[in-house]
């Protein structure tokens, strides 16, 4: 059923469409302000820690209970288990006061509400939709098809993380949204996952960052080590935390460990409570524009992937996801000069053996890229160059592409003048996908007056499409504060494509 919070039906004016190929519906997916995550709320000097928790201390039990009591009055419903991100919380901050502390369970709780803040996910914007068919295809309707859409939610600071939603697409592609929870949850982090040896040495040398001391640490390990006995290595070396700092090689290493993560929800969240919010020091100022891809292996079995840009505030690092469920999740660096950009879009398959991305490495046109191994990409060529006026200043991919009979759909993203942004379309040839074989020379979406007003104007947005019976759905992101759906006939759209010399 649709949820109040964030569907909105509006009509819209027929008038306004640019492209008569293109038809708008009238969801609306809007932000919740409502929907909160709690945070570490730690003071940035951290002398104020143990004069907080004294603080605590101090009250008698009877004022800690009443006073505990009041926090969970006005927090508890907002939040799954709360006790427990207090405690979580509290043991987080242990460190900073003497162990031996005598401190009663009321009290611990109630330190670590004093050290959790709330976070609004959703405050600023929601957008930058990507679509892709939900694993659990469980009691479908024939004709009909479960999804997840992943978005870019930002909350106060400007801080980008990935949030979900789910429906179901019907035979005619209308949309059904499940109904939003009214909670939000972070996963849980494990930096303890293994590593593979012979991979992580090569991202290291790819780095150029391998040395005697790398192999030194390396030397010790087993074929797949955690995260625990690298630290045992690097500690067996007998470097104090000084020199440790001025090591260029050990500081890369732990970068590098520290950027490959796993994360896991708990079973019970349902997709729309699972929030990927930034956890590595690469991601401290933001996950942005996830493209999902459903990727078929050459045995047949399928892996959700997304690229993503992780942005700490001054550098961006490319960075994939890997998930089978939407449950566990896998976060990888991605290496290679190639992939020193925003805007990567996998292939759902394999093309002569390789894996294939589309990229914008230059900021201005789009590349394609092969490789053997997808966590390395050294060598892009430009396909696609500005060639309309309303693409003049950039061109990019709007998400992965999509297969069909006469050739790839690649739905395209274009700057024109204003910082006017539209969604184009190009078709690439199955087996040679640096090959254009059509193009659309109009726009298929173009802001209208209703999706230019937003914290960007003018920009109409998407990080991934599906095809659902020979019809293109486009979820779609109006100028970087809401999102909204498309749909568009797979062959209309073909048959209005100009063919390529």
């Amino acid at each position: 059923m649709f949820n109040e919070y964030n569907i909105i039906d509006k009509k819209m004016d027929d008038k306004a469409l640019k492209n008569p190929l293109v038809k708008r519906r009238k969801t609306k997916i809007v932000r919740d302000t409502s929907r909160v995550i709690t945070r570490l709320n730690i003071p940035s000097n951290f002398l104020r820690i143990p004069k907080i928790v004294d603080r605590v201390i101090r009250l008698t039990e009877n004022e800690a209970t009443d006073l505990l009591f009041s926090v969970n009055l006005n927090f508890s419903d907002r939040h799954k288990k709360i006790d427990t991100i207090f405690t979580d919380n509290f043991n987080k901050v242990s460190e900073y006061f003497p162990c031996d502390t005598e401190i009663s369970e009321t009290k611990k709780l109630l330190i670590g509400a004093f050290f959790t803040m709330e976070y609004s996910v959703e405050s600023a914007a929601l957008f930058n939709p990507s679509i892709v068919p939900h694993p659990d295809q469980s009691g479908v309707e024939p004709g009909n098809l479960r999804f997840i859409m992943s978005l870019r939610a930002t909350g106060e600071g400007h801080i980008s993380s990935i949030v979900f939603r789910s429906g179901i697409i019907s035979e005619n592609c209308s949309i059904l949204f499940d109904s939003l929870s009214e909670f939000a949850e972070t996963p849980k982090i494990r930096n303890d996952q293994f590593y593979d040896r012979h991979l992580f040495q090569m991202k290291i040398k790819d780095m150029n960052a391998w040395n005697e001391r790398s192999e030194s640490v390396f030397k010790p390990l087993p074929e797949m080590f955690t995260f625990a006995e690298l630290k045992s290595s690097i500690d067996a070396l007998h470097l104090n935390l000084k020199t440790l700092s001025k090591n260029e090689a050990i500081k890369n290493i732990l970068w590098l460990a520290n950027s490959n993560y796993f994360i896991k929800f708990r079973l019970e969240n349902n997709i729309s409570e699972r929030v990927i919010f930034p956890v590595s020091e690469n991601e401290s100022r933001g996950i942005e524009d996830a493209r999902f891809v459903e990727f078929f292996d050459d045995n047949g079995e399928f892996t959700y992937y997304a690229t993503y840009t992780a942005y700490n505030g001054v550098c961006i690092l490319p960075q994939l996801l890997e998930t089978r469920d939407f449950l566990n999740f896998n976060i990888i660096t991605l290496n290679g000069k190639a992939v020193q950009n925003k805007g990567m879009a996998l292939f759902p398959r394999k093309i002569k053996g390789k894996y294939a991305m589309l990229s914008r490495l230059d900021g201005e046109n789009n590349h394609i890229m092969f490789s053997d191994h997808l966590h390395f990409w050294h060598e892009s060529k430009i396909i696609q160059q500005p060639m309309m006026p309303w693409e003049f200043v950039q061109v990019g991919n709007c998400g992965s592409p999509l297969e069909t009979s006469e050739g790839w759909i690649v739905l395209t993203h274009g700057v024109g003048a204003m910082r006017q942004y539209s969604i184009g379309a190009i078709l690439l040839d199955l087996e040679d996908p640096s090959k254009i074989i059509a193009r659309l020379e109009e726009p298929l979406l173009t802001p209208n007056e209703e999706e230019r007003e937003g914290y960007v104007p003018n920009v109409v947005y998407s990080c991934g499409s599906l095809i659902h019976n020979n019809v293109l759905v486009i979820p779609y992101a109006m100028s970087d504060i809401t999102s909204g759906i498309a749909n568009v006939g797979v062959k209309n759209l073909i048959a209005r494509m100009k063919p390529c010399s």
